[in-house]
């Protein structure tokens, strides 16, 4: 089991079982890795990721390992990670430091563990590991080439860290790649959050007022996919661009104090903290159902919920409700913390099947430009995003047009 922490080693070939139904629809992903296993692009490289670990999120890591990289892994939120699918990367030879619901301070440990191996790549999701390599393990940046980037909230940090000078080393923002966000937030966070809630409840959302927060990717997803599952959709916003959009689109756009006493559910998804506070707690329905899909648990205000609350108990799993002074009941789904990874098995395959080739291309990047590259935040190549949308439609049987010579003559004339 080389030096891994893990739950159970007897959970691996579960693991396995679910790593490799993913496998069959991934053909970007796949396509890369072949290329990549004939020419062994990281060998000799050690990669760090830290991710939500599931089982397609374990795939990457292994076509990272069989293109010759040495793959360590550790989570990024204390309730994604799945014990079989740890158990099953350690049965392939990756080393694994995480296990599900473990405490702040064991989330902590396994970062530090995981940087130990002093990495040459790091690939971060939230940007845990980075704020590592910033602060109190600078040691671990020795061999460091540089990383990517995930999520939202990760480049939100990394923009911050670049405003303030404070960058130390080269990251890319996967997540701002078109066949990342696009397809990612849109359609993976719009399926997999339902999915999680509608699992966890066992209720309808059809003819049920549904209030969505924030209308980014990832809110246009949500509010797209509550609207077809029957719910009436309000939206939340605090940029006008966004909220025109948003009516635009069909939706009642409103402050969060007059939405509260109207919905039935509520799903955060803005990346910033407060979203819902005591005073909406307070206002909504009895049986109200407040989730959340951003990267960390800070948007549905848990310490408001218990501080108030005159008791709280386990009401389904992953439920815990929470009777409040006027004698209603609001329910609050996985802590808080990502609904569709917590609650649930994550993004569809085919989505990630996207971002995690966008991923496996950022990394070849960083070792094709390794030296080249300053402390900066950078965007892949348009090309990249094209060539793996090129794969995907070749793989579902879809074709387009080409231009003609002459067509680019008329485009490119001044």
């Amino acid at each position: 089991m080389n030096d891994s922490m893990i739950r159970d080693i007897s959970l691996a070939e579960e693991g396995m079982q679910r790593i490799r139904w993913v496998e069959n629809f991934m053909p970007a992903l796949n396509h890369l890795r072949e290329d990549f296993i004939k020419e062994q692009v990281f060998k000799g490289k050690t990669i760090v990721m830290s991710i939500h670990l599931e089982a397609k999120t374990a795939y990457l890591a292994l076509t990272l390992k069989a293109a010759g990289a040495d793959v360590i892994v550790t989570g990024s939120n204390p309730l994604s990670t799945q014990d079989p699918i740890a158990a099953g990367l350690v049965s392939q030879g990756v080393t694994v430091y995480a296990w599900h619901g473990c405490t702040d301070e064991e989330y902590t440990m396994f970062l530090n563990k995981a940087l130990d191996h002093k990495p040459h790549i790091i690939i971060d999701d939230g940007g845990d590991l980075v704020n590592l390599l910033h602060t109190t393990r600078k040691d671990a940046r020795e061999r460091l080439i540089g990383g990517s980037e995930e999520t939202t909230t990760g480049i939100h940090r990394l923009k911050n860290l670049e405003r303030n000078g404070r960058l130390a080393f080269p990251m890319i923002a996967v997540n701002d790649s078109y066949c990342k966000y696009l397809f990612d937030n849109r359609y993976g966070t719009g399926q997999s959050a339902w999915d999680g809630i509608i699992r966890s409840t066992n209720l309808t959302v059809t003819g049920k007022t549904v209030v969505i927060a924030g209308y980014g990717w990832c809110g246009k997803g949500c509010s797209m996919r509550a609207k077809g599952l029957g719910a009436h959709v309000i939206v939340t916003e605090v940029d006008p661009i966004k909220a025109i959009e948003a009516v635009f689109d069909g939706f009642d756009v409103m402050p969060m104090d007059e939405a509260a006493p109207l919905g039935d559910i509520f799903l955060t998804v803005t990346g910033d903290i407060n979203v819902i506070v005591e005073k909406h707690f307070l206002k909504m329905k009895n049986g109200a159902i407040c989730a959340n899909a951003g990267h960390f648990d800070v948007e549905v205000s848990k310490k408001d919920l218990d501080r108030i609350c005159t008791s709280h108990y386990e009401a389904r799993k992953n439920i815990e409700g929470y009777v409040l002074p006027n004698g209603k009941t609001v329910y609050l789904m996985a802590e808080g913390r990502l609904v569709n990874l917590a609650a649930g098995d994550g993004h569809p395959a085919e989505i990630m099947d996207l971002s995690f080739a966008m991923q496996a291309l950022a990394a070849s990047y960083l070792c094709q430009h390794a030296g080249e590259l300053r402390p900066h935040l950078y965007l892949l190549p348009r090309e990249l995003d094209r060539r793996i949308a090129e794969i995907k439609l070749r793989s579902m049987g879809y074709a387009i047009d080409t231009l003609t010579q002459e067509q680019q003559d008329y485009l490119n004339q001044e």
